[in-house]
């Protein structure tokens, strides 16, 4: 905690020593910035471990899939529908992709158990601070009972994707990320499983 304390106190000097542009803030006084760091809450029923990964600072994809990692299986615990009533004989299969700006991207697909024919395919994109690895879990399962291929990516800075945990500095590139990847599934993924 003390470290937290002392590299946001470091980021808060560095942010105040800057020059300021003097003809803008002629009329200004300077801006009085403030910042409060407050401790993460235990999570209940967690082992000291497990709050260790738990407290992690999330802003890059290593930390975000250690937690991943770590809670996998309490995630399957949960006493939710979509966990619960997942169909059997559904096929997962993970794997990165590295985008045009030489990001890993996490991808994820789920398919009809074996023998059923695959009617068509969903390509999935998630919304602001989402990711295709929680609550779509499910969805994605009952999707693909129903016969369908589906298939999903982390954006970019968001679940098991590289870069920093929210940001989308254009969203054009998010775009081109969805296209880019979903054309690398079509090409390597969905003409094989569409035999």
């Amino acid at each position: 905690m003390a470290s937290l304390a002392r590299n946001a106190e470091a980021s808060l000097s560095k942010l105040l020593s800057r020059p300021w542009n003097r003809a803008s803030s002629r009329h200004q006084p300077p801006a009085t910035v403030s910042a409060t760091l407050t401790r993460k809450k235990p999570v209940e029923d967690a082992t000291l471990d497990l709050n260790s990964i738990a407290s992690q600072n999330l802003d890059h994809a290593h930390a975000r899939r250690l937690v991943r990692s770590a809670f996998t299986h309490l995630q399957q615990q949960l006493d939710h529908p979509l966990y619960k009533l997942v169909p059997p004989g559904i096929r997962t299969e993970e794997w990165y992709e590295i985008n045009f700006k030489g990001q890993e991207v996490f991808c994820k697909s789920w398919m009809p158990k074996p023998g059923v024919r695959i009617k068509g395919s969903v390509c999935f994109c998630h919304g602001y601070g989402d990711t295709c690895t929680f609550f779509f879990e499910g969805i994605a399962s009952q999707i693909a009972s129903s016969g369908y291929a589906v298939y999903a990516v982390d954006h970019p800075g968001f679940g098991l994707s590289e870069g920093l945990h929210g940001y989308i500095q254009n969203f054009d590139d998010l775009v081109d990320n969805a296209y880019e990847m979903f054309a690398k599934i079509k090409v390597g993924y969905w003409q094989e499983d569409l035999r």
